[in-house]
């Protein structure tokens, strides 16, 4: 219900209360969201007590991140990821019956233009790094093939790096695709085994973790987006499990049942590894999309 504001004047003790007094209704979703917003800066800025100097810094950083993002990269995106809100946000909004596969966010580098491929192909363009060959079925949960599924999944090369990365040194849509599942629900295609790598540090974002000391890292994983009429959409990475560094993914996104291992095989001198994969589709709540 909306009300006339009453006047409080503003001082260190009341400063969040005379900012939240302001709005006419102070029960609207986006006002008290806003609020707590500002309270909680309030209290940090009360707390830590910066100079103007030192405020007009966090100032010049936000500036900076805003400068830094365009249609090829979203800085604003990285610093949620990595400061763990994303995932946050993610674990609130996609809790699934047990045995469903979990979700994780999406990261960055994500393109809704992916091509569709026909299955057994392969997403490796420029043919560059050791051979990994993905297989998986796409089930409910009843263990019932779900045939109309499709597969969207992208990854970075050997060398760490995606192709919206690295625009002039691989081929357009590189290690990106788009499978439909076949009527038993599954699918397979050839693509590269891919690396870690530690996420941007040229920008704002990187430069500020980095200084102070935090883990940049993402271990080797692959992207996955699996979408079906009726069901809640899977978003999701697949960890390699000879990864290193699993405990210190920057982005939050390992969890147990996403490690797997990546099995290796030798065959004419020619090394391959092979991946099988199993996503388990949760059917969709009323209202819900994912």
């Amino acid at each position: 219900m909306s009300r006339a504001a009453q006047h409080i004047t503003f001082d260190e003790a009341t400063s969040a209360e005379a900012f939240a007094n302001r709005f006419g209704d102070p029960d609207d979703a986006t006002a008290r969201l806003l609020s707590a917003v500002v309270c909680r800066v309030h209290v940090l800025i009360k707390e830590f007590r910066p100079t103007q100097e030192q405020w007009r810094k966090v100032l010049d950083f936000l500036t900076e991140v805003g400068h830094a993002s365009d249609e090829r990269r979203q800085e604003w995106v990285l610093f949620s990821d990595l400061v763990g809100a994303s995932a946050l946000v993610e674990e609130i909004n996609s809790r699934r019956p047990s045995g469903a596969t979990p979700n994780t966010i999406r990261g960055p580098f994500f393109r809704a233009d992916t091509p569709e491929r026909s299955l057994g192909g392969s997403i490796s363009l420029d043919g560059k790094g050791e051979t990994l060959v993905v297989e998986g079925r796409v089930e409910d949960l009843d263990g019932l093939p779900v045939h109309a599924a499709e597969i969207i999944t992208w990854q970075a090369n050997a060398q760490g790096y995606y192709e919206n990365q690295q625009p002039d040194l691989q081929p357009e849509f590189n290690l990106r695709g788009l499978f439909r599942a076949d009527q038993n629900g599954r699918f397979h295609y050839r693509t590269i085994r891919p690396a870690g790598y530690d996420v941007p540090g040229d920008g704002p974002v990187g430069r500020l973790l980095a200084k102070a000391g935090y883990p940049l890292h993402r271990p080797a994983h692959l992207h996955f987006v699996v979408r079906a009429p009726g069901f809640e959409t899977i978003t999701t990475h697949i960890y390699d499990a000879e990864d290193p560094r699993l405990d210190e993914d920057a982005l939050f996104g390992v969890r147990p049942e996403l490690v797997h291992n990546f099995e290796e095989n030798v065959a004419d001198d020619e090394r391959t590894s092979r991946v099988s994969l199993r996503f388990v589709m949760a059917r969709a709540r009323p209202g819900r999309s994912k």
